[in-house]
């Protein structure tokens, strides 16, 4: 299967109720790569590579999150793969 790359934005209550770590749990799970992080204006952004079903799962745990998540709406963008990344972690 084919490396895939994904950029997800989430919007809702993803701050301050372990969205990020939740994320990485989850990405470190599929065996995808890249990193997650809280932007300014209160949304999550997720960019992971992988395999094509593992992208596709992420995708799908994103439209929900952790337990105590309220997501309103996930907006995904296709990338190039890069294979830059070693690892899946939380960026500033």
């Amino acid at each position: 299967m084919a490396s895939k790359r994904i950029e997800i934005i989430v919007r809702g209550r993803v701050t301050g109720v372990f969205f990020r770590a939740s994320a990485v749990r989850e990405a470190r799970r599929l065996g995808l790569t890249g990193w997650v992080k809280n932007k300014s204006d209160g949304t999550v952004e997720i960019v992971a590579e992988g395999e094509d079903d593992a992208i596709k799962d992420m995708m799908t745990w994103a439209n929900h999150g952790p337990s105590a998540a309220r997501v309103d709406q996930v907006q995904v963008r296709w990338l190039a793969y890069t294979g830059d990344r070693a690892d899946f972690r939380i960026v500033k």
